[in-house]
């Protein structure tokens, strides 16, 4: 395999508005000094944004159940943070990437808090309302929502979504609590930090109590599954909420394996069935399966884009967006259907124009690993600071292919393995799980198909599943020639790696060894250590 280098390309369009990112940092704080300015038109259409963003917190609020959720559960503080985590994440932005980033993540944060206030509403301790706590089904975070594609009466809830994963992206040091829990507790303190935080908030009383049974997956590695059974423990013994373990596959690529992988759906299926009295609706599971061909197509279609020298949906673009639609909505959300058609529509416009969202592209990477950038913006950093454009990320390469859409009775037997299909290569599982084929042999293969000349790895400090192969990774890119950036980090725990931390080792490579000076000098070293 021969990798070409990319050639550096400056973009001909004049950016509009700051060009020291740097600058709007306010030293030891918490917040920017100013906002970004970006010229007229998209300064009034980002504060425009911002003012919905508002208007939604507002709305959310006004509800006096989730006042009492933000007084009951330490984690909701860190929601007071949501306009600066989109701020982070479309900072350099003007056009259409504004825009598409907009789209996507505004879209989340009303998500987010239509999941919040189900779950308060439900809530034993706040809502009260049992007739509809009968029509929840718990699901844990890192598993796909696909047994829920046939249930339109139901409610697919996620307690460790907003608890733990949303309130990091918004804030670096929300998890930290709850992971001294957990140690303090007696579990091990070097399993990955986010289960363990998971684990710390059952521990610490710190969960909404709802629900009329749950589903937990064996998702991405034994830290997970320890956490899963302190969850499920006190689930089950104390909260009389019965918990059914869905578990896929680890060999995940092999034929032979599909069968159980299938019979396991359709036990989970029955499961819920049986807890709730609710019947399977193969209209409804078609209807979300057209959806979910809806987004894999367009997700298809923007990597296409971004294997050409004018890639638009990349970086936070393409992957926090994945990550919520693919996992977390799974086809149940019809607005997420317009989202994707709004996207397209905006890619397909700066593609044709051969627009860039930044002055410059100096290299195009493929960023690998258990990451942590979304609670530093660091795909928007890489990008900014050095030109680097992370085109696509381990979490956001999934399922490429298209699942049965139409009810006949040949494909509602399909629907059964598709639904296992997409469980078994859910986010990271299909990494983590599966051999070297699928995280080391595809790594290569997507920097020759991206024609990539960089390859940005993270090294979670205590992820066992992708560590163990530090040196086979290193003699691939040393065989090919292609420069490797090995990024340490704790993820969920920045006390360990701060984010300097983990910036100073991209400018170091990229000093010594690549040798090369910033595009912005000012983003190099930030005191956004105590930031949001």
């Amino acid at each position: 395999m021969a990798v070409k280098k990319a050639k550096k390309m400056v973009n001909p369009e004049k950016i509009r508005g700051d060009i020291r990112y740097g600058d709007l940092y306010k030293p030891g704080g918490k917040v920017r000094k100013r906002r970004e300015w970006r010229g007229v038109k998209d300064t009034l259409y980002d504060y425009s944004r911002w003012l919905g963003i508002m208007f939604t917190l507002g709305k959310f609020i006004a509800v006096p159940r989730n006042v009492k959720g933000m007084l009951r559960y330490r984690w909701m503080a860190n929601y007071l943070a949501v306009p600066m985590m989109v701020d982070r994440h479309t900072q350099g932005l003007r056009g259409e990437y504004l825009r598409m980033c907009h789209t996507e993540q505004d879209l989340i944060i009303i998500d987010v808090a239509k999941l919040l206030n189900n779950l308060f509403r439900g809530d034993r301790r706040i809502g009260k309302d049992k007739a509809f706590s009968d029509k929840v089904v718990l699901v844990d975070e890192n598993e796909m929502t696909a047994v829920m594609m046939g249930f339109p009466t139901l409610k697919g809830l996620s307690r460790e979504t907003p608890s733990t994963y949303v309130s990091v992206l918004l804030n670096q040091h929300a998890a930290e609590h709850y992971i001294d829990v957990a140690q303090e507790y007696g579990l091990a303190g070097d399993v990955c930090p986010m289960p363990e935080a998971e684990a710390g908030v059952s521990i610490d009383d710190d969960a909404p109590v709802l629900g009329k049974c749950a589903i937990q997956c064996n998702t991405t590695c034994d830290g997970s599954l320890l956490g899963n059974g302190v969850i499920s423990r006190r689930l089950e013994k104390e909260d009389g909420i019965p918990v059914f373990q869905l578990p896929a596959p680890l060999r995940h690529r092999e034929d032979d394996v599909q069968e159980y992988a299938a019979e396991e759906i359709r036990r989970a299926i029955k499961f819920i069935e049986e807890q709730t009295g609710e019947k399977w609706d193969w209209e409804y599971y078609f209807e979300c399966a057209r959806r979910v061909n809806i987004a894999t197509r367009a997700r298809n279609e923007w990597l296409d884009m971004n294997r050409t020298e004018y890639p638009q949906i990349f970086g936070s673009n393409l992957a926090l967006y994945t990550e919520t639609n693919y996992m977390a909505i799974c086809g149940k959300v019809p607005e997420f259907e317009k989202a994707d058609k709004k996207l397209m529509k905006l890619a397909r416009k700066a593609y044709a124009k051969h627009k860039m969202a930044a002055p410059e592209y100096r290299h195009r990477a493929i960023v690998w690993g258990v990451q942590s950038h979304f609670y530093m913006d660091f795909l928007v950093w890489l990008l900014n600071c050095w030109g680097i454009v992370p085109l696509t990320d381990m979490l956001s390469m999934i399922n490429t292919e298209m699942i049965a859409e139409t009810d006949t009775p040949e494909n509602r037997e399909k629907a059964y393995y598709d639904m296992a299909w997409l469980t078994e290569n859910m986010i990271m599982r299909n990494r983590t799980h599966g051999g070297y084929r699928v995280l080391l042999d595809e790594l290569f293969e997507y920097v020759e198909m991206f024609n990539a000349d960089m390859i940005i790895l993270w090294e979670h400090i205590t992820c066992k599943a992708l560590d163990g192969m530090h040196g086979l990774f290193e003699d691939k890119a040393r065989e090919l020639g292609i420069p490797l950036v090995w990024v340490d980090h704790q993820l969920f725990d920045p006390r360990v790696v701060s984010r300097q931390g983990v910036r100073d080792q991209v400018n170091t490579f990229m000093r010594t060894v690549m040798q090369e000076e910033p595009l912005d000098p000012s983003l190099e070293v930030l005191e956004d250590g105590n930031s949001w």
